[in-house]
């Protein structure tokens, strides 16, 4: 949530910020902010105004009586009984702007930082490395491989078919579509690719959390799922209670209405949970086998830190999960996303994406995000500072390192050969064998 300093401090680069983000209605958004909190500081300088006539006239009352002006000093309690009436109206007026401007506030995204680029969509995201040639940005080395577009390699649907992996008409049976079934060495390979990336996220320093995978509604505005994303998220009424969409919920939500001393900072968490999203998209080989589910599994990584020092969090988030994915030996691309194609809650983003060779396109696998102080505001989690005791909010950065369905696709169609499906050589004292036959 944005803050009120932020609004007042450069309320022309906020309004800039939300139009790049292509926020209908930017202007007055922020317009009707302002005048809701110029509706609450005018009923607190009117109850402020009150309080202080009826502490006057109070005191007034006893001198009154002391002097025998008993019809005096009971017009003066009449007064300060009408004062505290007017009081108490100027406390509803103020609580509601508060609600008000609260609830308008939730509906309005983060600002994105200057060096987003501008672009209403994914085609205008900015590719700033990838280590495959000719595909933009800052080659890394050379691929470890040949990319190509080879016709006689199948996708990843087809492989699993083939190897006895996923069932996905299983998963229709039990559950629906985007539900799927992993079987033996599929699971295995889900298995070994979980406890991978939280072995990798422990050597890097990571603390691994094992968290609800159901939340509270408070939990989901505080990281601002709610209201942005309600209709995408699996509602369990009868307890008011939402399947998170990812770890980043629960475990960012573990600093809730927190006061932590800066010396804890930074806080870096991660956590394997499956994650639940109603959201299928269309139907067609983008949203075909593993590249779309309703539930999939997923590493999350957390951080929570100073202002000063998020940038270099960041950095070294974009490391950890580069790391990864040169570790599987797969091929990708990193790319720094517009502002149109960002999320409801992100400051900065970078998308990873791995390529596909059987499907020829590019697999998003992860997103790692810096929040700034967007969701510390929500969630009111602040830190005391050393160096003077004040209190001030955190940054928050999460990023997914890494999701599980397309790694698996790309990790099948790219190492596909005649004699089975190669394991990257990281991965094999996880899987337990360097190919699935």
């Amino acid at each position: 949530m944005l803050t009120l300093k932020q609004i007042y401090d450069d309320k022309a680069k906020v309004i800039a910020g939300l139009n790049k983000k292509h926020f209908s209605g930017a202007q007055e958004a922020i317009d009707e902010v302002l005048r809701l909190d110029g509706e609450r500081k005018a009923a607190q300088q009117e109850k402020d105004a009150a309080a202080a006539q009826m502490n006057q006239i109070s005191k007034s009352i006893g001198m009154l009586m002391a002097k025998g002006q008993r019809e005096e000093a009971e017009a003066a309690k009449a007064q300060t009984g009408a004062l505290k009436a007017k009081i108490a109206e100027y406390d509803e007026k103020m609580a509601a702007a508060e609600e008000a401007q609260t609830k308008l506030l939730l509906t309005i995204p983060n600002v994105p930082y200057d060096i987003v680029p501008e672009g209403a969509a994914a085609e205008d995201n900015l590719v700033v490395k990838s280590n495959v040639p000719h595909h933009g940005g800052d080659t890394v080395g050379t691929w470890v491989g040949e990319v190509n577009n080879d016709e006689a390699k199948l996708p990843h649907w087809e492989l699993a078919k083939k190897y006895n992996l996923i069932d996905f008409d299983l998963g229709v049976k039990i559950s629906g579509a985007g539900f799927p079934v992993y079987i033996g060495q599929g699971a295995r390979l889900q298995r070994a690719l979980i406890n991978f990336f939280l072995t990798e996220a422990n050597k890097a320093g990571y603390t691994e959390i094992m968290p609800p995978t159901v939340v509270n509604a408070a939990s989901g505005y505080g990281t601002g799922q709610l209201p942005d994303k309600e209709g995408q998220m699996y509602h369990c009424e009868v307890d008011d209670l939402y399947l998170i969409p990812t770890a980043e919920v629960p475990v960012t939500n573990l600093y809730r209405d927190v006061i932590l001393d800066e010396a804890q900072l930074p806080i870096k968490n991660c956590a394997y949970t499956e994650c639940f999203r109603r959201e299928a998209g269309s139907y067609g080989k983008d949203v075909r086998g593993l590249n779309r589910l309703h539930e999939f599994s997923k590493i999350e990584i957390v951080r929570i830190d100073t202002p000063e020092h998020s940038d270099a969090s960041h950095k070294e988030m974009l490391e950890h999960v580069e790391g990864l994915l040169q570790k599987l030996e797969l091929p990708y691309r990193i790319l720094r996303l517009s502002g149109g194609d960002m999320s409801f809650t992100a400051a900065l983003c970078y998308d990873f994406e791995v390529y596909s060779e059987a499907q020829h396109r590019w697999l998003e696998v992860s997103s790692t995000s810096n929040f700034d102080t967007y969701q510390a505001n929500r969630l009111k989690c602040r830190y005391r500072r050393a160096e003077d005791k004040k209190v001030a909010l955190c940054h928050t950065l999460n990023g997914s390192a890494l999701a599980l369905p397309r790694i698996v696709a790309a990790l099948l169609e790219n190492n596909q050969c005649e004699e089975g499906i190669r394991i990257p050589k990281a991965l094999q004292p996880f899987f337990g064998d360097d190919m699935i036959r």
